[in-house]
């Protein structure tokens, strides 16, 4: 139990009203939980992704008490989010940045086309940085700030039939440290979430999969695959005071996966 009679803990550190949090991609799966958690938290949420997409996410906000804004975002489109980076910088003050956007292409490697490649670069690595960067450059000038990217296990590992996913996801891994290594002196802490096997629209093949997915199974001490809700947690932790000293670090979640 926290003491709330120490200096500096008159509430709790894991309590986020009066902030203000941007999550793209959040229509579904981990976007979407963390989203919630975030906004139970007591942040404001904005709500990053194309045309459509969060709307739901928004709805269920604003039905549990929260606020919740929708703004349409292709994080592939370079000019868009340089656009959309600043107006949020000229229309708010933003807190928190949680990068939960992405994308991944199954194939071969000797298959690979060039335009897809491009493509999950753009969205996975490209926009997450330009983000990055419109919305940290007033962190730093104002000396507070929160960004956590949505990184992978294959941001350790290679994967199988997925060359672009897992360098995208190596490359938030090391934008994070990169960051945390520039901006933590001006008391932004920059870290990413790697999630292990988690039941979301990316792992519908491998869950289908039988023995695929009985091979993965029998690998994680939890016994079960994680649930979008299991991020959740990790995403607000990160977002809040309670992470003041946590700075580019990737946090593993993946009910032990990484530990056998």
């Amino acid at each position: 139990m926290i003491d709330a009679s120490l200096p500096g803990l008159s509430r709790s550190p894991f309590d986020l009203h009066g902030r203000c949090a941007v999550v793209t991609g959040a229509g579904r799966g981990i976007g979407r939980a963390v989203a919630l958690g975030l906004s139970q938290a007591g942040a404001d949420v904005v709500l990053l992704g194309r045309p459509g997409s969060n709307d739901a996410t928004r709805e269920a906000v604003l039905a549990a008490g929260g606020k919740a804004d929708v703004v349409e975002l292709d994080m592939g489109d370079h000019a868009a989010v340089a656009q959309v980076g600043a107006e949020l910088v000229d229309s708010r003050q933003v807190d928190i940045l949680v990068n939960n956007a992405g994308i991944i292409d199954r194939e071969d490697a000797v298959d690979v086309d060039p335009a897809a490649w491009q493509r999950v670069l753009d969205v996975n690595l490209n926009g997450l940085f330009f983000l990055c960067q419109q919305l940290g450059r007033p962190m730093v000038e104002r000396g507070h700030g929160k960004i956590v990217s949505i990184a992978s296990l294959l941001s350790f590992q290679g994967g199988i039939r997925v060359a672009s996913y897992a360098a995208s996801k190596h490359a938030v891994a090391g934008v994070t440290k990169a960051l945390a290594n520039e901006w933590g002196p001006h008391g932004v802490q920059v870290n990413a979430i790697a999630p292990g096997y988690i039941a979301t629209d990316n792992t519908t093949a491998l869950r289908e999969d039988a023995d695929r997915s009985r091979s993965i199974l029998e690998r994680i001490p939890a016994g079960r695959w994680g649930g979008a809700e299991d991020i959740a947690g990790a995403a607000v932790f990160l977002s809040s005071s309670a992470a003041d000293y946590v700075n580019g670090h990737v946090l593993v979640v993946d009910g032990g996966w990484m530990a056998r």
